[in-house]
Parts: C-alpha cells; structure tokens; sequence
C-alpha cells in the first residue's frame, strides 16, 4: 500500500521541499514584516545564510535523487524519497526550529534573516528535484554553485 512507481519520488520530495521552504520562508518574511532586523543585516544575512544552506542542500538533492533512481522502474513506498538518516536530519532541524521559536532562544532579527535564508535554500532545493525529474537522462547544472551532475 502507499506505493508509486521510483521516478515520482522525485515529484514526491520535490513538493515536501517547496511546501517546507515556502513555509519556513514564510516565517522569516512575517518577522521582517514585524520590524525585526535592521536592513543591513538582512542584506547580509539573508543571502549568506541562503549559500550555506544552499551547499548543503544541492548536495543532499544529487545524492537522494541519484539513490531514488537507482531504484529502477520499482514501485517503492511513498517515503522512500528521503533515507533514515535524511528523516534524522529532518526530525532535528524542525525540532531545533521550534525550540528555537517557542522559547524564545534567539531574538527575533535572527529568525528574520535566517529563516527567509533557509527557507529559500529549502524551495530551491524542491525546485532542484523537479529539475531532476525533468532531466532524467541529461545533464543539470546548478545556477547558483555551476556545478554539473548527471541527471
């Protein structure tokens, strides 16, 4: 049961990235709305944290796009788009996240920059796995870092 042929695993983590980043995005946008962080520090901040995650992120979308291909023409369950120590990664950073938020542990400018920041890296990412679907057999080269992968 719950079942979808390998190549929608793609589709599949691409939706879960884009809905996660727009939403994290999100969070950071409403505390820049509320007046939180002066505008250098968004400048700066934002993008700086988006690069970093943005590495990370384009790393972990090859490796768990190469792994879901491997699978063939298998049907494989739905959740099979991220590998346990993806789902690890995941559980922590929400955790931390709303740790972070709930009591209060950093200030509000924080959440502001480096939410909008990880939360772009996060739908780019999203974008990434639709990208890999699309080019299953191709090259992708990455607008940002120019590194090519095969797709």
């Amino acid at each position: 049961m719950f079942k979808v042929r390998s190549k929608y695993l793609l589709l599949i983590a691409a939706a879960v990235w884009l809905i996660a980043g727009s939403q994290v995005a999100r969070m950071g946008i409403e505390a820049i709305a509320a007046g939180q962080g002066n505008l250098w520090l968004l400048l700066l901040g934002i993008p700086a944290t988006f690069l970093v995650f943005h590495m990370m992120f384009s790393k972990l979308v090859g490796k768990h796009a190469a792994r879901i291909r491997s699978y063939g023409e298998e049907k494989m369950h739905v959740l099979k788009f991220f590998d346990v120590k993806g789902y690890i990664i995941m559980a922590v950073m929400m955790g931390g996240g709303v740790a972070l938020r709930s009591f209060h542990l950093v200030p509000g400018w924080f959440i502001a920059f480096f939410y909008t920041g990880l939360g772009i890296a996060l739908a780019l990412a999203g974008v990434g796995f639709l990208v890999h679907y699309a080019h299953r057999n191709g090259c992708i080269t990455c607008p940002v870092t120019g590194k090519v992968r095969e797709g």
